[in-house]
């Protein structure tokens, strides 16, 4: 099959785990970009790629770019008919018919546009009179659930048109069938894991758990089950070149799951959350990976002896505790992530934690050192994912790095 250029957008702090999954699966001419990387690979790599990603929340197909502002370029055609132009040069009849419905999607970092809806606007007016010149038809502009959509990219003088063959953002994957207040991005989960090193080696622990996405998510990567079979569809799958067969023998292939021998454990101190995080947790097909209960941080310790000999070294505990950013006063958030760290100092000798959140003031009332900082975004809130080895006397050697 032929090779084409490729483009799997990200969230901010995790193109280089996202650059890793796409080599992993086989990608070439990996290229880490701003939130995105670019790659090569063929259509069996782009379906892949969608089913299998669990970092990337689209995967583009570039059919046009250029430059904004061109050297010597003596015509002096205003930016947003060059837009226009750019857009109504691209042969359409390849990708869509007169009858093709289509959605079109702006993100814009550029001093010449400012406004992403204009973009939309303008490139969306480019389709239409292709067709009107064409076929004396416009096809229909359709918000939701569309047969194509087209992705335009504006950064600084550089614009892409690409087709997204996504769809809806991959980071929803599907199982989601409950939440409580502020869900975790599923795609972010999956990135905070496998910054973390998470791969099923060892006991994990979400005593924080909410809604269930960090148990979910590790899961999924501890047995590696795609994130992608969960959803009822991909934008690819209406293309004109859409090749069923071939889809069919990837989505259906399961030999790169795996067994996982440990345990994951999901708590939280709300009883609506234990609630909802079951009904993910089932939803998603790993009720036999995860024991779910109600209990308060404080009171939780590595499942007792003699369930396996050594229990809590070597675990793994990940947390995405409130940050305040609604209703607690800066004193209750320094107060619960004290109470964070004491109990990790004095419950889980051995283990290794990672908390992710925005508050910086909380996050130094953990008490404890960090040995590694990363710098996430949850949303629209700029958080810090903190690594915290926990050394009960002497430093021990840990399963995490």
């Amino acid at each position: 099959m032929k090779n084409f250029s490729m483009l799997a957008k990200t969230f901010k702090g995790l193109e280089e785990v996202l650059a890793q999954e796409l080599i992993e699966l086989g990608a070439n001419d990996v290229l880490i970009e701003r939130r995105a990387v670019s790659f090569m690979g063929d259509k069996a790599l782009l379906y892949r790629a969608n089913l299998c990603l669990r970092t990337a929340s689209r995967v583009l197909v570039p059919v046009a770019t250029g430059k904004l502002k061109l050297k010597n370029d003596k015509s002096h055609i205003k930016p947003e008919d060059w837009l226009y132009e750019l857009a109504k040069g691209i042969d359409w009849s390849r990708y869509m018919t007169a009858d093709t419905s289509f959605s079109i999607d702006a993100t814009v970092y550029s001093d010449t546009f400012r406004n992403s809806r204009f973009v939309t606007y303008r490139v969306k007016d480019a389709v239409a009179d292709y067709w009107m010149e064409r076929e004396n038809k416009r096809p229909n502009v359709k918000l939701t659930e569309p047969d194509l959509f087209i992705n335009v990219h504006i950064a600084g003088e550089t614009v892409t048109v690409s087709l997204d063959s996504s769809g809806e953002s991959l980071h929803k994957r599907g199982y989601r069938v409950a939440n409580t207040e502020a869900p975790i991005n599923e795609a972010l989960a999956a990135g905070m894991l496998l910054l973390a090193g998470w791969k099923g080696q060892s006991d994990f622990y979400d005593p924080m758990c909410g809604s269930g996405t960090l148990p979910i998510e590790a899961a999924l990567i501890a047995r590696n089950i795609a994130p992608g079979l969960f959803r009822k569809s991909f934008a690819f799958e209406k293309w004109a070149d859409f090749d069923a067969e071939l889809w069919s023998d990837i989505y259906n292939d399961d030999s790169r799951e795996r067994d996982f021998t440990h345990k994951i454990y999901a708590s939280d101190a709300s009883f609506y959350a234990v609630q909802q995080a079951a009904k993910n947790i089932k939803s998603a097909g790993v009720q036999r990976d995860i024991e779910l209960r109600q209990i308060r941080l404080e009171e939780l310790k590595p499942v007792p002896l003699p369930f396996r000999e050594g229990q809590g070294v070597g675990s793994l505990l990940m947390m995405n505790p409130p940050y305040g950013e609604r209703l607690a006063s800066n004193r209750d958030m320094e107060l619960l992530y004290g109470k964070i760290g004491t109990a990790l100092k004095h419950n889980w000798p051995g283990a290794t934690a990672w908390i992710i959140s925005s508050n910086e003031a909380a996050m130094k009332s953990v008490g404890l050192k960090p040995s590694k900082k990363y710098r996430l975004l949850n949303g629209e809130l700029d958080c810090q994912f903190n690594k915290y080895e926990l050394f009960n006397g002497k430093r021990a050697t840990h399963l995490y790095s």
